[in-house]
């Protein structure tokens, strides 16, 4: 019997591939490979990638500014219940043609994996910025979702020359026990894994619930076909929900250069727009905050065209500071 859900990523895939974006994997340590969506420049008529170094991309690097490397480098982090085509679905038509996208998938989703034993999102944060140099990425606007919202705050920290900017939804800078604690307890879940990696119909139909501002209704048909394919490497995920956690001693807030945009859903009940209120603060002059309407946790799912609206304005507005900075 054909599984739904895994009938629509071939479709997805061309989809994606008719956009001008390709799928590369890299070989990033032995034992280490990172599958990542990037734009078709990167890939030779063979389908093999091009370094930034072989002299036919150096050919390509001449000064013209309508040039595909001349356009500034956006890379879109997934959260934790799919992996990068699948989270952005939504997402990246608007974006391909004015931006190079990159699309990576973290470590034990997709095609992404790894013998190493680090299970932090300081791991995937290097992961992503070992692929994106491999790519030739030497500076970038990230945006992250939920688990790739950590991800991206953590490659912000670790990486001030390589991000520019973060523009962040219903993600934390640190989930600490105090946090992970509170939310657990608010939507009457025991932990983050039973609550994020459900192996039942009806776990998964909680998950959807808190996730979403809009009641929807779906066949068990599609909620058997999800688990099947995207709760995968379940001892692996379990592990880098465990990874998450820190403690409220060890937590603190770095002093990021970046510019910051927490884009939230006004509705989202898994973390709520009053903690995000409370992180603009604490993240100082250079973080803003946006709040949709009528949207929960999966904004860019429930209300992908107010989403991308504000996902070009503020592209918009980080590409107008700088050219006015280099201006001067």
């Amino acid at each position: 019997m054909v599984n739904f859900i895994e009938a629509q990523k071939p479709v997805l895939s061309r989809l994606m591939k008719m956009a001008g974006l390709r799928p590369i994997e890299m070989e990033l340590e032995p034992g280490t490979t990172m599958h990542v969506w990037a734009p078709k420049h990167h890939v030779g008529k063979k389908g093999t990638t091009i370094s930034p170094l072989e002299p036919t991309a150096a050919k390509k690097k001449k000064k013209n500014r309508k040039s595909p490397e001349s356009r500034p480098n956006v890379v879109l982090i997934h959260g934790f219940a799919a992996e990068g085509n699948v989270t952005w679905q939504f997402n990246f038509g608007v974006l391909v043609s004015r931006y190079n996208l990159y699309i990576p998938d973290l470590m034990f989703f997709g095609k992404s994996s790894t013998s190493s034993a680090d299970r932090s999102p300081d791991f995937q944060a290097e992961c992503v910025a070992g692929a994106l140099a491999r790519l030739g990425v030497a500076r970038c606007d990230v945006v992250g979702f939920s688990y790739g919202g950590m991800v991206a705050f953590k490659l912000a920290e670790a990486r001030p020359g390589l991000v520019r900017s973060l523009c962040v939804s219903g993600s934390v800078v640190a989930m600490t026990d105090a946090v992970n604690r509170e939310t657990m307890e608010r939507l009457g879940a025991g932990s983050s894994a039973e609550l994020l990696m459900p192996d039942t119909l009806k776990g998964l139909k909680a998950l959807l619930s808190v996730s979403m501002y809009r009641k929807m209704w779906f066949p068990d048909r599609f909620y058997k076909d999800y688990l099947k394919v995207m709760f995968t490497n379940r001892k692996e995920r379990m592990e880098l929900l465990q990874g998450l956690i820190t403690s409220n001693t060890d937590a603190k807030i770095p002093v990021f250069q970046q510019k910051i945009m927490l884009l939230w859903g006004e509705e989202d009940k898994i973390f709520d727009i009053e903690l995000a209120r409370k992180m603009k603060e604490q993240l100082g002059d250079n973080c803003f905050l946006y709040g949709i309407r009528k949207a929960g946790h999966l904004l860019h799912v429930e209300r992908p065209c107010a989403y991308n609206r504000q996902l070009q304005r503020w592209f918009a507005y980080v590409n107008s500071t700088e050219d006015h900075v280099q201006a001067r």
